[in-house]
């Protein structure tokens, strides 16, 4: 598989350095954040025939309408789930091609990436063991029931945009922990949802412009 990007590997790694200077010239912070940001190809999770753009910042198409974030919202949220600190265990809902699970897998101890769309998983499944990423862990699931059996998680993350809070999710976010998504229909931002010993604290960010989440297995 990493035949088909060979030719553009060789010049990935100035094109990923001048990628993270943008980062930090847009607000991005945490070095741990942007040495992740640093360390994952993002070439290797496109179609090759977009692999030109790898290193802008924007989205770009996977097919089954659905998209890999541009970097900056990666970044940005993965530094507000951070918020520099260490992370244990993190649950993922949307792995899309896997590009999001593989950074949080250089800030993350453990991570759970749910995905709905089964050619998805199964390609973000070829791309970890290409990447020879061990601390991910991916299932075929509707990621809006999480994964109880594996609860409580330090850091909740969505990849899609949810009309409401699922309160499945908050069961299984640890007290102490920190959950990011876009939240709203028409008009999306992003949400931070802080637990603590007392209940959860509710904390509106900037707009922002995902995919819906949608429920069931296909």
């Amino acid at each position: 598989m990493s035949g088909r990007h060979s030719g553009i590997g060789m010049t990935s790694q100035r094109t990923r350095g001048r990628l993270i200077e943008r980062l930090r010239a847009q607000g991005i912070e945490d070095e741990v954040v942007l040495a992740a940001m640093n360390a994952v190809p993002r070439h290797i999770f496109i179609d090759e025939a977009l692999a030109s753009r790898a290193y802008d910042d924007v989205s770009l198409p996977l097919g089954f309408g659905q998209t890999i974030s541009q970097p900056y919202i990666v970044a940005r949220m993965v530094e507000i789930l951070r918020n520099g600190m260490a992370l244990n265990r993190v649950l993922e809902v949307g792995t899309g091609c896997g590009y999001q699970a593989a950074v949080l897998a250089q800030v993350a101890h453990e991570v759970y990436s749910v995905e709905r769309v089964q050619p998805l998983y199964e390609r973000a499944t070829g791309y970890m063991k290409e990447l020879k990423v061990k601390n991910v862990i991916l299932r075929y699931a509707d990621g809006n029931i999480g994964l109880p059996a594996v609860a409580p998680f330090d850091g909740i993350i969505m990849a899609a945009a949810a009309t409401h809070i699922s309160q499945a999710l908050l069961e299984q976010l640890a007290v102490g922990g920190r959950m990011v998504l876009p939240l709203g229909a028409q008009e999306q931002f992003l949400c931070l949802i802080e637990r603590g010993a007392q209940g959860y604290r509710e904390t509106r960010l900037e707009a922002v412009k995902f995919v819906p989440l949608l429920m069931g297995k296909v």
